[in-house]
């Protein structure tokens, strides 16, 4: 049974604490932080992630990866699920995908799959959550 196509908003915080730093040749440094997020909206939830970045010697290049546990409701269900973040930023132009992990959904959040899309507008982060529901016991 597929509950079909839904989109969730809203907007979220993040802490990044710093857990170890690699200064390397030509400016290349690469960090690995830890996430913690609160979701508000359509998706009130925590996110608890690992991340790992770099930085170049060129202003407004870098990468990131990550893995984000978010637990909380989801239009009124309850449950958790990963998404899986990567992203790149070639001297300011950013580009992000952000999924959700294959079987990853718990609770009334199991079998989900989908999409996130963040914007940061202001130092204001919000998130666009697109995303499908099937009965994962097959």
């Amino acid at each position: 049974m597929t509950d079909g196509a839904m989109t969730a908003r809203g907007n979220f915080e993040v802490k990044m604490t710093p857990e170890a730093v690699q200064k390397g040749d030509g400016g290349i440094t690469v960090s690995r932080l830890a996430l913690d997020k609160t979701y508000h909206g359509d998706l009130e939830a925590t996110g608890l992630g690992t991340m790992v970045s770099a930085t170049t010697q060129v202003k407004g290049s870098a990468g990131y990866i990550a893995l984000e546990r978010v637990t909380g409701v989801l239009h009124g269900r309850r449950g958790s699920f990963v998404m899986q973040h990567s992203g790149t930023m070639t001297r300011g132009a950013p580009q992000l995908a952000i999924t959700i992990v294959p079987d990853s959904g718990t609770g009334d959040l199991a079998g989900i799959a989908g999409s996130c899309g963040i914007v940061v507008e202001d130092g204001e982060h919000s998130y666009e959550l697109r995303y499908t529901l099937t009965d994962a016991r097959g």
